[in-house]
């Protein structure tokens, strides 16, 4: 406790209080709330929904930040959970094992393509980034080629927060307080096919890739990192056989393609792994979220035979690790949620429903101020613009008054958890839990139809 300041009892505070007090919130403007402004507290889930602490009731679009794909209040995760902390608790992965982190590590190996059978455990998503980027340096330095050491990602691109991720998320907002940064960074056009010249295919697109290559020199570049969906920016999928021609190039030039999976993995797509989805076989995939379900924090980074193979036999290790990377009582909590997958037919659920979800979404196109619908399974995205027909995008203090002026906090209000996003263009992104279905898709359409109308109108959009 600071000396200057009186602490708050906490036995006669509120929870806002308190949390106004010392809770420290990520991506959060802390300054937005006061005895006027209430911080949302989320107390309770169940299903695809959550309630505050008033008791309001939310369908969760977002799955809480793409997370919860198999629903909220599941007491048989949670008890898998609990079950493994009362045999034990807890031990480390430094030179050790335990058998939910073996278990884990085969069955994800065995639900992996190709060749991808190592499983290095980490805490969460920017932590199998960072352990995916490091891994890659160690290996082509114990090839003989140490100038390998540049990231190639693309445009508006989010692989995470910590400070070598940061080389890789191409969000310059993200990164200017903190630079300078790791070098290496290496920035190549999205899949935006909205904001794309007519005509340009994904092998195009693919082939910046190349170019990038060589304009920084095939010896230094160490990898290329692309999530199979590009989140940030909303939602863009690979045209045509972009990845597959990411993947002979990366081949070409000796350069490790990671598929970056924090998001599209976990039946997000309708597959275990969204690089499954499209078809193309990475050498790396970085993956968190749903892995868990959430229950508990883990990530994971499944690597394969061939760039394990200096670390196969001799003195070599990854001078890399976390504490809890590996965690066993994650790990059971993991292992639990698969059996869900399994047992509930999870990726047969979003493949038979993921058309319902794609065309309440596309019904929104008559709305003035909805450009663009894109997305697959259950992972999509509306992007707002001023002139349907010109295309034209808000600028930056039209875009706060839309984004945070009104649309974050009125679709909250009606009842509705989405993501209110303008790291690139302003984009409304929907990731419902895996267990949704039509019933859900008629709520968030009958909260998302009237109030990005009202958008429109507020903004004085053009039809």
């Amino acid at each position: 406790m600071s000396t200057t300041e009186v602490a708050v009892d906490s036995s006669n505070a509120t929870l806002q209080e308190l949390a106004r007090r010392h809770l420290w919130m990520h991506f959060t403007r802390m300054g937005g709330y006061d005895e006027q402004h209430e911080i949302p507290i989320i107390v309770r889930g169940e299903g695809a929904y959550v309630y505050d602490e008033h008791g309001k009731r939310y369908l969760d679009g977002l799955s809480a930040l793409f997370c919860v794909n198999i629903g909220h209040g599941r007491a048989d995760i949670a008890q898998a959970g609990a079950d493994q902390a009362k045999q034990l608790g807890f031990f480390t992965n430094w030179s050790y094992a335990h058998p939910r982190a073996i278990e884990l590590a085969a069955r994800v190996a065995g639900l992996a393509p190709g060749d991808l059978n190592r499983v290095f455990f980490t805490s969460g998503g920017s932590e199998a980034v960072e352990t995916a980027l490091k891994l890659s340096r160690q290996y082509h330095r114990l090839r003989g080629k140490p100038g390998k050491i540049k990231i190639i990602a693309r445009e508006i691109a989010y692989h995470g927060t910590s400070l070598g991720a940061l080389t890789a998320t191409q969000i310059p907002a993200l990164k200017e307080p903190f630079e300078p940064l790791t070098p290496g960074g290496v920035t190549v056009p999205n899949t935006n096919m909205y904001r794309t010249p007519e005509g340009t295919t994904g092998v195009d697109l693919a082939n910046t890739v190349a170019d990038a290559i060589e304009r920084e020199g095939p010896d230094t570049v160490a990898a290329v990192i692309m999530e199979p969906v590009q989140n940030a920016g909303g939602c863009f999928p690979p045209p045509g056989a972009y990845f597959q021609r990411v993947r002979e190039i990366c081949d070409e030039y000796d350069v490790i393609m990671i598929s970056d999976e924090v998001i599209c993995a976990w039946g997000r797509l309708g597959e275990y792994f969204g690089c499954q989805r499209f078809g193309y076989q990475p050498d790396i995939i970085t993956t968190a979220k749903g892995l868990t379900s959430a229950y508990a924090p883990m990530g994971a980074v499944i690597i394969s035979d061939r760039l394990f193979e200096p670390y196969q036999s001799g003195a070599t290790s990854f001078v890399h690790g976390f504490t809890f990377g590996g965690h066993p009582v994650s790990a059971a909590v993991a292992m639990a949620n698969l059996d869900a997958f399994e047992n509930e037919h999870i990726l047969d659920r979003v493949r038979d429903n993921e058309a319902a979800f794609a065309e309440m979404m596309d019904s929104l196109r008559d709305l003035p101020i909805v450009g663009d619908v894109r997305g697959v399974g259950f992972f999509r995205a509306v992007e707002l613009v001023k002139d349907k027909q010109t295309k034209e995008t808000f600028d930056d203090a039209e875009s706060e008054t839309l984004l945070r002026g009104f649309l974050s906090g009125e679709l909250f209000r009606r009842g509705l958890v989405c993501r209110a996003d303008d790291r690139g263009d302003p984009v409304i992104q929907l990731a419902p839990p895996l267990i949704c279905g039509p019933e859900q898709f008629a709520e968030m359409e009958s909260v998302l139809r009237p109030v990005l109308a009202e958008a429109g109108e507020r903004m004085h959009v053009r039809a």
